[in-house]
């Protein structure tokens, strides 16, 4: 049987994201039963709704049946403020379309040979020049979930070089997400923090830029260690038995020979090369210029299928062979749709049922008599538990930072270092939850389940905790302003 081509999600690892994505959805409804109902005044300033923090009050419970928690994946397609979630879907499937036709074609494993056969003699220079790459993308222009495509390339490319997918996804959106969390200039969750704080936009960068090179440096350890560690004794890979099809396929495979037998792939390489280009002005541009944000996503998934098609039919792939590509690409991300869907349910549960506020006034309570120190920390560990049911940084801003920063001022912790504790609890946990969708998509692009990720990265998430919190902590003590 011809093996499929593109990003294909494995049977097993959908089941265990969609059992665990499923239990969640119950508790998510059995705590709009047992939580009392409460909302906040929201109030419209410069045009965006932000929430009155002394304004929390009960309310009466909504007429919430206890079926609509099954039918919650379906109604977040309809709700408010829910478009973009209709736009990732239709990113999805053309990325993936556009990818399998890639990898079809053999166009990826042509462009994989040639770095292969530039950097093979310097690996590790190479994964830590990706690694460096991927992380200030995220940092200085907030992208995250723009990077989905690039994941099954860089998890080829660790093949090639003798690792596994887990080094794959270290270099490609583990590394952007240490970017994202540990920002610069971050416009989703530094700038918009910024902003409602009051503060000049970009303001601290300078503390900011040495916290990027921590997180760096303690990354670039992690990834290096674990792949030095599994080249010596492939055994010692924690999805050893899970991805030997694959490193056998790419171990046996001389890439760079597709090169030389097909010189259109070359031509269809520069194709791609160039589009590759206009995305990431695209990308560059839409941290600057709102009409350009606004449909950034949308036009990446565009020119990336153009990208795709066009560099398939220049390497002189058929059009029965492209359109088969785009088939297989698309249904192979399919599976990931009701898993995003049901990801995004779990707020909105907690939203229908009336209890997000609840939550979200009793966790700032504690910061009623807290020392300052403990205060950051509480701001830091608050942002982290709201991740789990608001994954978006903005949206998590717009809902946090007008009932933090006036506690925050009256405990004597600097407004700077509230938006740093907030990003740090923003960013750090999007691929630690099972409800972040960017992290079960990624995950469902390789062989590797939930429970193998959270193990493989409790190691890092243990020094990246200890790193963050001694910033916040020195962040305190410096009074980080300028206020």
């Amino acid at each position: 049987m011809q093996e499929k081509s593109g990003a294909q999600i494995s049977t097993r690892a959908f089941l265990q994201s969609l059992a665990i994505l499923f239990v969640l959805m119950m508790v998510a409804g059995v705590l709009t039963r047992t939580v009392p109902a409460g909302e906040y005044t929201r109030l419209e300033v410069d045009g965006r709704l932000v929430i009155d923090p002394a304004s929390y009050h009960a309310t009466e419970h909504p007429d919430y049946p206890i079926w609509r928690w099954f039918t919650a994946p379906i109604e977040v397609l309809g709700a408010e403020g829910n478009l973009i979630l209709i736009v990732i879907i239709i990113f999805l499937l053309s990325v993936g379309g556009a990818f399998a036709v890639l990898d079809k074609s053999g166009i990826v494993k042509a462009a994989i040979g040639k770095i292969v056969q530039r950097f093979g003699g310097q690996k590790y220079l190479l994964m830590l020049i990706i690694t460096f790459f991927f992380m200030s993308i995220g940092a200085f222009f907030g992208i995250f979930e723009e990077i989905v495509p690039l994941v099954p390339i860089m998890v080829a490319l660790a093949y090639m070089l003798g690792w596994d997918a887990l080094t794959g996804l270290g270099m490609s959106i583990l590394a952007t997400n240490m970017g994202f969390s540990a920002a610069i200039t971050n416009p989703f969750t530094i700038v918009v923090a910024q902003e409602l704080a009051g503060l000049e936009t970009f303001s601290g960068w300078w503390l900011r830029l040495i916290i990027f090179a921590v997180i760096y440096i303690i990354f670039a350890i992690f990834l290096t260690a674990y792949a030095r560690r599994i080249e010596k004794d492939p055994a010692s890979s924690f999805i050893y038995n899970d991805d030997q099809a694959e490193r056998e396929k790419y171990s046996r495979m001389d890439a760079s020979m597709l090169i030389e037998t097909n010189p259109a792939f070359n031509q269809a390489i520069t194709w791609f090369v160039i589009f590759t280009f206009l995305i990431l002005v695209v990308l560059v541009a839409g941290a600057f210029i709102e009409a350009i944000s606004d449909v950034a996503l949308p036009l990446v998934g565009v020119l990336f299928l153009i990208a795709g098609i066009g560099a398939g039919f220049i390497s002189g792939a058929g059009g029965k062979t492209v359109l088969r590509g785009v088939w297989e690409g698309v249904t192979g991300i399919l599976p990931g749709i009701p898993l995003i869907l049901m990801a995004v349910s779990i707020k909105h549960i907690v939203v229908s049922g009336g209890i997000l506020d609840t939550l979200l006034h009793a966790a700032s309570q504690p910061f009623a008599a807290a020392h300052p120190i403990v205060a950051a920390l509480i701001i830091y560990l608050l942002a982290l538990g709201i991740e789990f049911f608001v994954a978006s940084g903005s949206a998590k801003a717009f809902l946090m930072m007008p009932i933090l920063l006036p506690l925050a001022d009256l405990i004597g912790v600097t407004r700077q270092t509230t938006v740093l504790a907030y990003c740090f609890g923003d960013g750090f946990s999007n691929l630690a939850y099972p409800t972040n969708p960017v992290l079960l998509i990624c995950l469902g692009l390789t062989v590797v389940s939930y429970p193998k990720w959270i193990r493989w990265t409790a190691k890092l998430w243990f020094w990246i905790l200890l790193a963050t919190f001694g910033f916040i902590s020195l962040a305190v003590v410096i009074n980080y302003g300028p206020f």
